[in-house]
């Protein structure tokens, strides 16, 4: 999945040594002179939220205003809406077999993809399409009662999350 500066590569991802898997991404970002962050699918509420993580992190960087000096760290902190970096990397991937969407941007966008297919052990699908009601809920501390009162969807209250990280600074 593809738009004018984000790429989403989703799917099936198995790690089986993080800091290798870290190594490859690192690797293609700087090939192709991207910006490469990898998610826990479950924990992403569809392509808009990350997208819109992309936007709030670019926007921060260009104005001098990020939390984290890495580029790739402040799009995870956007994408958590939090300022923890800690706390941010529950939405990371980890060693395992699970749902990944890997975001790239910036650049290459195109080869950074592709490399990226070639490199690691992703079956592609799409997992964006429907979220982990409860993993989102809980992470983003979204109640009920937030809920009950909006008629807004899940995915929309995430983004607003990603949306106020900015104004809390």
């Amino acid at each position: 999945m593809a738009t004018d500066d984000v790429t989403i590569v989703g799917g099936e991802l198995r790690i089986d040594d993080l800091d290798a898997f870290l190594a490859t991404i690192d690797r293609v970002a700087e090939r192709h002179d991207v910006t490469i962050q990898a998610f826990d699918a479950r924990y992403v509420a569809g392509t808009e939220h990350l997208e819109r993580a992309v936007a709030s992190a670019e926007r921060a960087i260009a104005n001098d205003d990020a939390i984290a000096r890495d580029p790739a760290v402040e799009l995870l902190l956007y994408a958590a809406g939090r300022r923890q970096i800690e706390r941010a990397l529950e939405m990371g991937v980890d060693e395992g077999t699970g749902p990944a969407a890997i975001v790239v941007t910036g650049g290459d966008e195109a080869g950074a993809a592709e490399a990226l297919r070639r490199e690691l052990d992703l079956a592609e699908t799409a997992v964006l399409d429907e979220c982990d009601e409860r993993t989102v809920t809980e992470f983003f501390d979204i109640d009920e009662a937030e809920r009950d009162t909006t008629d807004a969807t899940l995915a929309a209250l995430v983004r607003e999350r990603v949306a106020l990280l900015a104004v809390e600074k």
